[in-house]
């Protein structure tokens, strides 16, 4: 049933998932905004309340209609927490403000891309380029991959672990959109996604490393095994920037898209993993 649910999720996402009528991010917005106080326990109580609701839904659907019922539910949980139409609405918005020059628009795109991680101070134009490659490699890991990872391990509960990472998802976003860093760091948001993502990132990774320079991108990846303490993001897109090295040009327009030609890639070879392992039995 996973294998199932996810492609037909991710048909869905490619052909109607445009705006943010169906991410589960702009529905949790209502809850979030009655919040005025953070701190790591509210952040764990919040992402396991969701989770319980969600795992309450499918043992209550369990059996009925033959199972049809539940399916829908899967479906559903998924066009709800895989994809990134809000994000892509954004990106679009940036290539068509760079194809005109226009460069006060560019800012403000690329500022909502890099949303999470900022942008650098003072930096140049191949920097900047850069930085935003690496936004969007990002955001294809927290919108596509990682969603796929916790629904494929979760196995007949992979909805519950799916709801759990786009709730910590959406409630990272929130919180950098609309609060200090401060307050960021006391709702231990970030140190929660930190330990959450550490695998997740690493398989990535492997794609990442193979479809590059795999003589110098895999001893990079041996390392990052051991390591602990570095962002997530820094190991992903350290990862992925030996795959960019192979076209790198520094074009507004041109430089992104490779980055997201890179993403969608890394993604297919993920999907296919996915199948494979699915139908020899590896899977649920």
């Amino acid at each position: 049933m996973t294998l199932f649910s996810l492609l037909l999720v991710l048909g869905w996402e490619r052909l109607f998932k445009m705006g943010e009528h169906w991410q589960l991010d702009h529905r949790l917005e209502p809850f979030f905004r009655r919040r005025r106080h953070f701190s790591l326990w509210q952040t764990t109580a919040m992402t396991l309340v969701a989770m319980l609701v969600v795992l309450v839904v499918i043992l209550s659907l369990r059996g009925l209609f033959f199972g049809m019922v539940q399916l829908l539910f899967w479906i559903l949980t998924g066009i709800l927490c895989i994809g990134a139409g809000s994000v892509r609405l954004h990106y679009h918005a940036y290539l068509k403000a760079a194809s005109h020059g226009d460069a006060n628009a560019c800012s403000a795109m690329a500022e909502e891309l890099t949303l999470i991680h900022g942008m650098p101070v003072e930096c140049n134009q191949q920097e900047t380029l850069k930085e935003l490659q690496n936004a969007l490699l990002w955001i294809n890991y927290r919108f596509y991959l990682a969603p796929l990872f916790w629904f494929v391990v979760g196995g007949a509960y992979g909805p519950v672990l799916l709801v759990g990472y786009a709730f910590l998802r959406a409630w990272q976003s929130w919180l950098a959109k609309h609060y200090t860093p401060l307050e960021r760091a006391r709702s231990g948001i970030d140190r929660i996604l930190h330990w959450v993502d550490w695998i997740p990132v690493r398989l990535a990774g492997v794609a990442y490393a193979l479809l590059g320079h795999g003589e110098r991108a895999l001893p990079a990846w041996f390392a990052a095994l051991s390591d602990l303490r570095r962002p997530q993001y820094q190991v992903l897109t350290h990862l992925a920037q030996y795959s960019l090295e192979r076209d790198e040009r520094w074009d507004s327009v041109e430089t992104p898209r490779i980055a997201v030609a890179l993403a969608k890639k890394v993604s297919l070879v993920i999907v296919v993993v996915v199948a494979l392992l699915t139908i020899y039995g590896t899977l649920v």
